[in-house]
């Protein structure tokens, strides 16, 4: 970074004006998308000042979605293509959203009808929902619980399994139940956001391995392991976002080996593997004492069904137990026990099948468009990975379709630690109102993609 820096301007603090000089380099082209910005200790004795004032200054950079924090390697300046600025060109150019990872609406407002008439047929019932839960989950609901994570090949025990706000509330009671600040937490070289910014808040080293188009390498793990000497393993086996990559049965063998060899607590994530019908079982169940694993209905159902499962070994559970009740008491019970009857209902089952015959539709629409252009995608999952020619870079490419309407996700997004961070884009198929809307988006992906010049255009 070679930008003069006064870290003064008049009254104004300093923090504010150094990150105001930061963010006119920023915009002016300066400082590029992708840049690394200087290390608190290094900026601060440039400027005399304090390293709590440059960490104010970035964290400016950041709430103006100027520059993101990569956990373990630093600050850079950010490609727009930010929920702020996609935010800002949605309201203002009506843009077609290829960005945000939301289930496709469906029959969810029906099965909700249907739920609260039956609930509101039981006084007593209603009564109940109404009063304290244990912290795990009321019986019934972990029961429900422990039935529908069979589907990945657990046990159904429901002793196994605590009910949660959604898989983010489970790991952060997990991550705050296992891990210090400082720990080193190993995962995928790109990575689900939300697990990055819980990490960031609890001041852990997040280190990326490589991986391949199965998932993460055997000896990648062992080794960062023993190197890092960690216990901490969070991971998406299966549908992996962003990539579409699933682990065959003999990688989640090797996988397992090594977390009973290194001793491991391993993190899994199975929120889009809820949309297979038959998904492949969960690597946890191969390590089941040293595992936790996390679903939740968001993506497949209704993300306000703020209801995730955390299955564990139960002297595990009873330690994030703990971590629940200091930080909400309990899951409030009313939304388990919507979803409880969805399962018994039929409905969660009639809400998955119509939620893959609307990924099936998009993703036919998308393999046609897209033809001819190299990308990766995988049944039932409602994005696809584009790798983008030499001649783009990920950062133009996104912006170059936002001038043109569309949103797209960069990799930078998704990117852990020093993990090189590749020019791919990854292309949400759930998000537009319609399969037209998503035609039209992808067209224009397509046309982009395909046309090396205007890489190089000025933007």
């Amino acid at each position: 970074m070679h930008v003069p820096l006064s870290g003064t301007a008049g009254k104004t603090p300093r923090y504010l004006a150094i990150a105001a000089e930061l963010a006119q380099a920023i915009e002016s082209g300066q400082l590029a998308p992708g840049e690394k910005l200087l290390p608190h200790r290094v900026l601060a004795k440039q400027l005399g000042v304090t390293t709590g004032t440059v960490s104010r200054a970035y964290a400016s950079l950041e709430r103006q979605a100027l520059a993101t924090a990569r956990v373990g390697d630093g600050t850079f300046v950010r490609n727009r293509d930010t929920s702020t600025e996609d935010a800002a060109t949605a309201a203002t150019a009506q843009a077609i959203d290829l960005a945000h990872n939301i289930a496709i609406p469906t029959d969810e407002t029906g099965a909700l009808l249907r739920a609260m008439t039956s609930l509101g047929q039981s006084p007593a019932q209603m009564a109940r929902v109404l009063k304290y839960q244990p912290e795990a989950g009321a019986t019934q609901h972990r029961m429900a619980g422990a039935r529908w994570l069979q589907r990945f090949g657990t046990g159904g025990s429901w002793e196994r399994v605590m009910v949660t706000h959604g898989a983010q509330h489970a790991l952060a009671g997990v991550l705050r139940t296992i891990a210090r600040p400082g720990d080193t937490l190993l995962t995928e070289p790109l990575s689900y956001p939300g697990m990055l910014a819980l990490a960031r808040s609890l001041r852990l080293q997040v280190v990326g391995l490589q991986m391949d188009a199965q998932g993460i390498l055997p000896e990648a793990l062992d080794r960062a392991a023993q190197t890092f000497n960690t216990k901490l393993l969070f991971c998406c086996p299966t549908l992996h976002n962003p990539t579409t990559s699933t682990m065959d049965t003999v990688r989640r063998e090797a996988i397992a080996a090594v977390v009973r060899k290194r001793k491991l607590l391993l993190m899994e994530d199975v929120v889009h593997a809820a949309a297979l019908q038959h998904p492949p079982l969960a690597l946890s169940t191969l390590v089941p004492e040293q595992s936790f694993l996390m679903a939740s209905f968001s993506k497949v159902m209704a993300p306000g069904l703020r209801v995730g499962y955390l299955e564990a070994a139960p002297q595990w559970l009873d330690k994030v137990a703990s971590s629940i009740r200091a930080d909400c008491w309990m899951v409030a019970p009313l939304m388990p026990e919507i979803a409880t009857r969805w399962l018994d209902s039929g409905d969660a089952e009639h809400l998955i099948a119509l939620q893959r015959q609307q990924i099936a539709e998009r993703l036919a629409v998308a393999r046609r468009v897209l033809s001819g252009v190299e990308m990766r995608w995988a049944a039932d999952f409602p994005h696809v990975w584009l790798p983008l020619p030499d001649a783009w870079r990920a950062g133009r490419f996104a912006a170059t379709l936002r001038r043109a309407g569309v949103l797209v996700r960069t990799m930078e997004h998704f990117a852990v630690g020093r993990s090189p961070v590749p020019d791919a884009v990854r292309i949400s198929l759930n998000a537009t109102a319609s399969l037209e809307q998503l035609r039209n988006g992808l067209q224009i992906v397509a046309m982009t993609v395909k046309d090396p010049a205007a890489a190089v255009m000025d933007p």
